[in-house]
């Protein structure tokens, strides 16, 4: 189990209980929302390294449709995965263990400050 399947379960686990109908979707919202923050992440970190090397590599334009494309790509890789089968099974694995502990703070806290990081790279050169 990776740590995307355990904070989906974890987020999954904490909106049961307040949100019956929509724990699925927020916790597949926030996944989505996560593993794109890391996507610009780092292709902040690399187009600034290759504009740093004079190296050029695609144009602006071609470069958000790309971020644009994979971010559409990883939610629907994310829904799929986590709206049938796959999810009944970790929640299975997971029930089996120790809960995470992760506190809502830090669960909002990590997208956010992912992408500030990622906003600050982007401005900073």
């Amino acid at each position: 189990m990776n740590y995307f399947n355990q904070l989906y379960l974890t987020v999954f686990n904490r909106f049961k209980g307040r949100y019956k109908q929509k724990a699925n979707t927020i916790a597949l919202f926030y996944t989505s929302v996560l593993q794109i923050a890391l996507l610009f992440l780092g292709g902040v970190f690399f187009i600034k390294f290759l504009e740093q090397m004079k190296v050029v590599v695609m144009s602006s334009s071609n470069t958000w449709t790309l971020f644009v494309m994979t971010a559409v790509f990883i939610h629907f890789k994310n829904w799929v995965n986590y709206s049938g089968r796959k999810r009944r099974v970790l929640n299975a694995k997971l029930s089996n263990k120790k809960d995470l502990g992760y506190s809502l703070f830090i669960l909002i806290a990590l997208p956010i400050a992912i992408i500030a990081l990622s906003v600050l790279f982007y401005k900073a050169v």
